[in-house]
This record gives structure tokens, sequence and C-alpha cells, in this order.
């Protein structure tokens, strides 16, 4: 390898959690309620995707 030659850096896999369907229930019924927007539980729950919490 040449002196500005980098090494192939493997790309960091993003990490995807399965949510059990009683989590999602009471996520939607919070956020019903008012008490919590989707993106505080983003923020609190490590919630990657606004998808995964609007859908």
């Amino acid at each position: 390898m040449g002196k500005d030659e980098q090494p192939f850096q493997k790309a960091k896999k993003r990490s995807q959690k399965d949510y059990t369907l009683g989590f999602k229930l009471g996520l939607v019924s919070r956020a019903e309620k008012g008490e919590m927007t989707y993106k505080q539980a983003q923020r609190i729950y490590g919630i990657q995707g606004r998808s995964t919490v609007l859908v």
C-alpha cells in the first residue's frame, strides 16, 4: 500500500431494535394523551427513525 492510500474500512452497521407490541402501544398511548412527543420518544428510548414512531 502506498503512502497516501488508506486501508479499507468496514462500514459501521446500524443497529435496528425490535420493540415489543406492549412497548409500542404504550408509546402510542402516551403520545395520544399528549404526555410525550415523537421527538421525546426518540431521544428517551434511542429510536432512530422518525417513521418508526409515526407509522
